[in-house]
C-alpha cells in the first residue's frame, strides 16, 4: 500500500470473502507505504459476491481502525487476473457491506371486492436468509422489513426478530393491496393498474436489531412488481448494497493498495466426460516424439507455460505418470544445451514441471528439514551484515561473519543430512535428470552431480530459505533485516549446492567482493564431499525407508475452537480456543503450540467426519470428528478454514474399515438429538454421510478439476492449435529449407505427421466437450427461475 493518510501507523490487511474474513497479513509497524508481501492460496468453498481487501490502522487499546477497502466483484475477477494491479482505496460505507441471501416467493391474486370491482393483491412469502455476515464477531440478531414501494406509496411491514442467527427462518406471509378498486380514484380501473404495475417494486431490507444500539444494516433486494404479472414464482437472491450510500466521502486521499490476483473458475462436468482428453494426456509420455504429445502441445500454445504446468503436473502425478513426462522432456531440452554448466538453468518446460513437482510432494520435507532452524533465525535473529556498504553505524564485520557462518553451517547440515526425508517421487525424478545428464555429457564427471544440484539446492531449499512464508514454514513474510540475513544465507547455500563451485576459478566469479571473502573460510574438502554424498542418496532409487516404524507425516495444523465434550460430569460444556494439530497417525489439540496434546484420536478410530449445522449452537463454520465415544465439535475461523480442515481429514480418513454410513448433523442436546428429535444418544443417524474424498493422502489434486482446467487452456488457446495445425501440413508438404522466419517459427515441431495427428485428436475432443458444456448449461439455466443465484463453478483465488 502507498500514501496512507494519517501520520506513521502499524498497518495491517485482510482478504475478506464478501463480509468474511478469510486471511490476514502481518502487522507492519510505522509506515505510510507499508510493503506486504505476502501470497495466499485457496479455494473458494461458498458462492459469494465480491473479493475484499480492508486496510486497518493497528491499535493496542481500542478496536482495529479500517482506513479503506478494494472490493472487486466477482464477475469483474478476471479482468484483473495475473497482473499486478494499483487500486484506489474506497471509504468503508456501512451501507456496502453486504452478504448472503434472501429466500422469497411472490404472488400476485386477483381478489373481488364487496361492491364487484376486482382488486390485485401482492403475497410476500419471506421464507429464510442464508449467510448473512457476523456481527462484532458473534451471529446476528436479525430482522426484515418488506416494503411495497411507488411514485406516491411505500407500504411497510415487519418480520420477528431471529435471535443469534446467520440462516435465520423467518417463514412469514404479507399481504399488499396493488391495484385499488375504482371507487378510490377519478381514473379508471385499467389506467390504475397499469400505472401501479409498471412503477411498484418490492423491496425486502435485512437488518441487525441492535436493541440499545442503532440497527445495522445488513443488505437488500428489489424485485419490480411487473414481472409478476399473473405468475408465482420463488428464488433466492443475493442481497445488494443500499444505492444511497454515503456519496459524500471522498475516494482521492485514502491511498492505495497493489495486488497481483490469480482468480480461476471451472464448471466441472462428470468424471466420465473428461475420460477422452484424460487418456490423451496421460499416454503423453508413450509418445514419440514427446513434442507430438497432447501434455506438450498444452505447453507450446500456452502463452505463459506456467499456467499449463500447474493443471499438467498434478494431473500426471494424481496418475502416477509424472516421472516418465518429466524424462522425455528433459531429454529433449538436453538436446539443446551445448554446454554442462548451464545444464536445466532455463524456464523449460522440464524444470518448471520439476519445481512444481517439488512445491505439491516437497512441503512435509521442507518443513522437518528447514523449520526449526529458519524459527531460530526469524524469533531470535542474530545480525548478519557482511556488505561494507550496507553496515550500520557500531556493526562489527567479523562478529556478523561468525553469525552468518554459524547460520549457514547450521542450515547447510540440516540438509545434508536430510536424504532419508527425501520423498521418493522426488528421488526418481532426480535418479532420471542424473542419468540423462551423464548420457548427455559423458566426458564430465560432475554433471551428475550439477543436474540435481540445480533443482535440490537452488529451485528448492534455497527458496524455500529466502521465502520461508510461501513455503508455509513461516506465518508472515519477515521483516527487512531477517530477509537480508536469509537472502545472504540463502546465496551460500546455491554456491555450497553447486558442485565443482568451490574452486579458486570460481571464487572470482562472485559478483560482490565481500562474499567472496566469507567463501574463502569454505574452501573444505568436507563441504564437497558432503554435498556430493547428499546427492548420491536423493538421486538413488533404493529404499531410504529406516528400519522400524517411519515418522507420522504432518499434514495441517492451526488453532480452533473447541467445544467441550463433557468427559467429566463438573466439567462446562463451553468453547475453548485449541491448537489442533493433524498427522498421519494421528489427530490431536493442545493448549498452546508446542505443548503436549491434551487429546488425542487415532485416525484409525475416527468414523466420520462432517459439517454441523448452525442451528446446534448457533455458530458459523462448525464441524464434528465422530470416533466412538462422545462427537469432537470444533469450530473454525473462516468457511476457507472449515473447509480445508474437513478435506484433510476425510483424505486421510478414507481408508478406515469402520467408516460410517449415517450420521446426524445437528448436535444431541438436552436429551434429543436436533437433527431427528430421538432421544437415545446411541441412536443411528438420520443423514447419508458425505461421499468418501477419492485423493492422495499428501497431496490434495481433483482430477477432473485439473483436466476441466486444461480443456479451458486449450479452448482459450484454440487459435495457436489451429496455426499449429496449418504450420505441421505446411511442413508435410514442404520439405525444403525455410528462408525466412514465419508465425510458426516458435513452434517446437519434430514430426509434423505424429504433431498434426494428436492435434486431430485434441480439436475432435474439444468440440464435444464444448457441446457438453453448452447441453449442461442450458439444462441449468431452463430450470432456474428470477432471481436465482445458484452457481455450479468452483472457484480458487491466489
Amino acid at each position: 500500500a502507498r500514501n496512507l493518510p494519517n501520520k506513521m501507523r502499524d498497518f495491517f490487511c485482510t482478504i475478506n470473502l464478501d463480509q468474511e474474513e478469510v486471511f490476514r497479513t502481518q502487522v507492519v509497524e510505522k509506515s505510510l507505504s507499508p510493503y506486504f508481501g505476502e501470497e495466499f492460496y485457496f479455494e473458494i468453498p461458498r458462492t459469494f459476491q465480491s473479493l475484499s481487501f480492508y486496510i486497518y490502522d493497528k491499535s493496542v487499546l481500542q478496536k482495529d481502525l479500517r482506513i479503506g477497502k478494494v472490493s472487486i466483484k466477482k464477475e469483474d475477477l478476471c479482468n484483473y487476473t495475473g497482473k499486478e494491479n494499483w487500486f484506489m482505496l474506497q471509504p468503508v460505507d456501512s451501507n456496502s457491506e453486504v452478504q448472503g441471501k434472501v429466500h422469497l416467493e411472490l404472488k400476485l391474486n386477483e381478489l373481488i371486492t364487496d361492491n364487484g370491482s376486482v382488486c390485485q393483491q401482492l403475497v410476500v412469502h419471506i421464507k429464510e436468509c442464508h449467510g448473512l455476515p457476523l456481527i462484532n464477531g458473534q451471529n446476528c440478531d436479525p430482522y426484515a422489513t418488506v416494503s411495497l414501494v411507488g411514485p406516491s406509496r411505500n407500504d411497510q411491514k415487519k418480520t420477528k426478530v431471529k435471535k443469534k442467527t446467520s440462516n435465520p427462518q423467518f417463514n412469514e406471509t404479507f399481504y399488499f393491496e396493488v391495484t385499488r378498486s375504482s371507487s378510490y380514484t377519478k381514473k379508471s380501473q385499467f389506467q390504475v393498474e397499469e400505472e401501479d404495475i409498471e412503477k411498484l417494486e418490492v423491496r425486502v431490507d435485512l437488518w441487525n436489531n441492535g436493541n440499545l444500539v442503532q440497527d445495522i444494516f445488513l443488505g437488500e433486494i428489489k424485485v419490480p412488481v411487473k414481472v409478476l404479472r399473473n405468475d408465482s414464482f420463488q428464488a433466492w437472491y443475493l442481497l445488494q448494497p443500499r444505492e444511497n450510500g454515503n456519496k459524500s466521502s471522498k475516494t482521492d486521499d485514502l491511498g492505495s493498495l497493489r495486488l497481483n490476483i490469480c482468480y480461476t473458475e471451472d464448471c466441472v462436468l462428470p468424471s466420465e466426460y473428461y475420460t477422452p482428453l484424460r487418456n490423451l494426456l496421460l499416454k503423453s509420455s508413450d509418445v514419440q516424439p514427446i513434442s507430438a504429445s497432447a501434455a506438450y502441445i498444452l505447453s507450446e500454445v500456452c502463452r505463459d507455460k506456467y499456467d499449463a504446468v500447474l493443471p499438467l503436473v498434478r494431473l500426471l502425478l494424481h496418475h502416477h505418470k509424472l516421472v516418465p513426462f518429466v524424462a522425455a522432456v528433459a531429454e529433449l531440452d538436453l538436446k539443446d544445451t551445448q554446454e554442462a554448466n548451464t545444464i536445466f538453468r532455463g524456464n523449460s518446460l522440464a524444470t518448471r514441471c520439476v519445481d512444481e513437482m517439488m512445491k505439491i510432494v516437497g512441503k512435509h520435507y521442507l518443513k522437518v528439514t528447514l523449520k526449526p532452524v529458519i524459527d531460530e533465525i526469524c524469533e531470535s535473529p542474530k545480525p548478519c551484515e557482511i556488505d561494507p556498504i550496507k553496515l550500520k553505524e557500531g556493526d562489527n564485520v567479523e562478529i556478523n561473519m561468525e553469525n552468518l557462518r554459524y547460520y549457514v553451517d547450521k542450515v547447510f547440515r540440516e540438509i545434508v543430512r536430510s536424504s532419508i526425508s527425501c520423498p521418493t517421487l522426488m528421488c526418481d525424478v532426480f535418479y532420471s535428470l542424473r542419468h540423462l545428464a551423464a548420457k548427455r555429457f559423458p566426458n564430465d564427471p560432475h554433471v551428475q552431480y550439477s543436474a540435481v544440484s540445480s533443482f535440490v539446492f537452488l529451485r528448492f531449499f534455497a527458496v524455500a530459505v529466502v521465502s520461508p512464508h510461501t513455503f508455509h514454514l513461516r506465518p508472515h513474510h519477515p521483516d527487512a533485516q531477517t530477509s537480508r540475513t536469509l537472502t545472504l544465507i540463502s546465496k551460500a547455500i546455491q554456491t555450497l549446492g553447486s558442485w565443482g563451485s568451490l574452486s579458486k576459478s570460481k571464487l572470482s566469479s562472485f559478483k560482490e567482493t565481500f562474499m567472496c571473502e566469507f567463501f574463502k573460510t569454505f574452501q573444505e574438502e568436507k563441504f564437497t564431499e558432503s554435498v556430493k554424498k547428499f546427492l548420491d542418496d536423493v538421486s538413488s532409487t533404493e529404499s531410504k525407508e529406516p528400519s522400524g516404524v517411519s515418522e507420522p507425516v504432518h499434514l495441517k495444523e492451526g488453532e480452533m475452537y473447541k467445544r467441550a465434550q463433557g468427559r467429566t460430569r463438573i466439567g462446562k460444556k463451553n468453547f475453548k480456543k485449541r491448537w489442533f494439530c493433524l498427522t498421519s497417525r494421528e489427530f490431536t489439540y493442545h493448549k498452546q503450540q508446542d505443548k503436549e496434546p491434551i487429546f488425542t484420536i487415532p485416525i484409525k478410530n475416527i468414523l466420520a467426519v462432517e459439517k454441523l449445522d448452525e442451528s446446534s449452537f448457533n455458530k458459523k463454520n462448525m464441524f464434528q470428528v465422530l470416533h466412538g465415544e462422545k462427537p469432537l465439535y470444533i469450530q473454525a475461523n473462516n468457511c476457507v478454514e472449515a473447509s480445508e480442515w474437513i478435506e484433510a481429514l476425510c483424505r486421510v480418513t478414507r481408508c478406515n474399515q469402520k467408516r460410517l454410513s449415517f450420521y446426524h448433523p445437528s448436535a444431541f442436546l438436552n436429551g434429543s438429538w436436533l437433527c431427528c428429535k430421538a432421544t437415545a444418544e446411541s441412536t443411528e443417524g438420520c443423514a447419508r454421510c458425505t461421499a468418501d474424498v477419492l485423493a492422495d493422502t499428501q497431496i490434495e489434486i481433483d482430477g477432473d478439476r485439473e483436466t476441466e482446467r486444461i480443456y479451458s487452456l486449450f479452448t482459450i488457446n484454440r487459435s495457436k492449435l489451429q496455426k499449429l495445425e496449418e504450420a505441421c501440413g505446411s511442413i508435410a508438404v514442404y520439405q525444403g529449407p525455410r528462408k525466412e522466419p514465419d508465425d510458426y517459427s516458435n513452434f517446437t515441431i519434430e514430426d509434423s505427421v505424429a504433431t498434426f495427428h494428436t492435434l486431430q485428436q485434441i480439436i475432435d475432443i474439444l468440440e464435444k466437450l464444448s457441446e457438453s458444456h453448452e447441453k449442461y448449461q442450458k439444462k441449468r439455466s431452463s430450470s432456474a427461475k428470477y432471481g436465482s443465484e445458484e452457481n455450479p463453478i468452483v472457484g480458487k483465488v491466489s
